[in-house]
C-alpha cells in the first residue's frame, strides 16, 4: 500500500493511493498515519478492508489535493551522513567506520509541492536526494537479521542543507534543520511492495538537469546495519524516519558550486517509491 497525508479544511488526514485515486481512511478509525503504523498488522488489515469497499464519495482525485508529508511530525527524524562512497570522496572525507548520525527537528518537515524556503542568513543552500526508512515497531538492540520485523515502509526525502552553517562547527545539525529543509513524500510505500531496498535507482534533477544518479546498492551501511546500530543506542519507535544518506553530485562539490536559488525546482525519483518535487523560494 501507498500511504499519504492530505490537507483539507485546515487539517490533515491520512489516505491511501489506490487505482489512481486517494481514499481517506479516517472513516476506518485512523486520525493519522502514525496511528496506522503503531497499530501494526491489525491496523493494516483494517485499512485493506476499508479500501476494498468504501463509499464512492471517499475516493478523491489526487490532482485536486494538497499533500502534506506522509508523517507531518515524525517522532524522530534520524539522518545518516557520508553513506555513499562516492559522496564521501567528493566531500574529501574518509569513509566512516561507523555510521555518521545527525538529526532534523520536526519543524523542518514539509510535503511534496511545498516550497523549500531559502533562509536569509545562508548563502550556501544545497540539495541531497535520500532513500528513507520508516520504522513500524518499537525496538531496542535489534539484531541485523531481524531488521525486516521493524520496517513499516520506505519514502523519499530531501536532506536540504545550509553548507555554511553545517561546516561552521563539527556538529552538522545546525545546517540541516532550517524550517522546510526536510521535504518528504509523496507517499510511504509499505515494505511488502519493495523486494530489496538495496537495489533501487535514486536520482535528483534540478530544473530538469540530472545532478545525482545512483543506486541504493551503493550504500556503505545498509538498512540492517543502520537499524542494529541505532537501536543499540536509543529506542526506535513507530513512525521514526531514517534518512540513509545521499550519493555524489551535491551542489557544494561541483565546480563551480551549484547552490539552490529561488525559482529552482528540485525533483527526486526513487525506483518504486515515486517522485518528490518541491519548488524553491526566498525567505521573505
Amino acid at each position: 500500500m501507498r500511504f499519504v497525508t492530505i490537507q483539507r479544511d485546515g487539517d490533515t488526514e491520512p489516505g491511501v493511493l489506490f487505482d489512481g485515486r486517494v481514499i481517506p481512511i479516517q472513516g476506518a478509525g485512523f486520525a493519522s498515519l502514525l496511528e496506522v503504523i503503531a497499530g501494526g498488522a491489525d491496523a493494516l488489515d483494517r485499512v485493506r478492508r476499508w479500501i476494498g469497499g468504501p463509499p464512492s464519495s471517499h475516493s478523491l482525485d489526487p490532482a485536486g489535493l494538497t499533500f502534506a508529508a506522509p508523517i507531518p511530525r515524525p517522532p524522530k527524524l534520524i539522518c545518516i551522513g557520508l553513506n555513499y562512497r562516492d559522496h564521501a570522496a567528493e566531500s574529501k572525507l574518509a569513509i566512516p567506520e561507523v555510521p555518521t548520525m545527525f538529526a532534523k527537528f520536526p519543524t523542518a518537515v514539509i510535503g511534496p509541492g511545498h516550497p523549500i524556503v531559502l533562509p536569509k542568513n545562508s548563502i550556501k543552500p544545497d540539495y541531497e536526494a535520500e532513500f528513507a526508512v520508516v520504522i513500524g515497531r518499537r525496538g531496542r538492540h535489534v539484531a541485523e537479521d531481524h531488521w525486516r520485523d521493524y520496517v513499516f515502509g520506505y519514502t523519499v526525502l530531501n536532506d536540504v542543507s545550509a553548507r555554511d552553517f553545517q561546516m561552521a562547527t563539527s556538529q552538522w545539525m545546525i545546517g540541516k534543520t532550517f524550517d522546510t529543509f526536510a521535504p518528504i513524500g509523496p507517499a510511504i510505500v509499505t515494505a511488502d511492495e519493495i523486494a530489496d531496498p538495496h537495489k533501487l535507482r535514486i536520482s535528483l534533477t534540478l530544473n530538469g538537469e540530472t545532478m545525482q544518479d545512483s543506486n541504493t546498492s551503493n550504500l556503505i551501511f545498509k538498512v540492517p546495519q543502520l537499524i542494529a546500530y541505532l537501536s543499540s543506542v536509543f529506542t526506535l519507535e513507530p513512525g521514526d524516519i531514517i534518512a540513509t544518506g545521499t550519493p555524489a553530485g551535491v551542489g557544494f562539490a561541483r565546480k563551480p558550486p551549484r547552490w539552490l536559488r529561488p525559482g529552482d525546482e528540485v525533483r527526486i525519483q526513487i525506483e518504486g517509491l515515486g517522485e518528490l518535487v518541491n519548488p524553491v523560494v526566498a525567505e521573505q
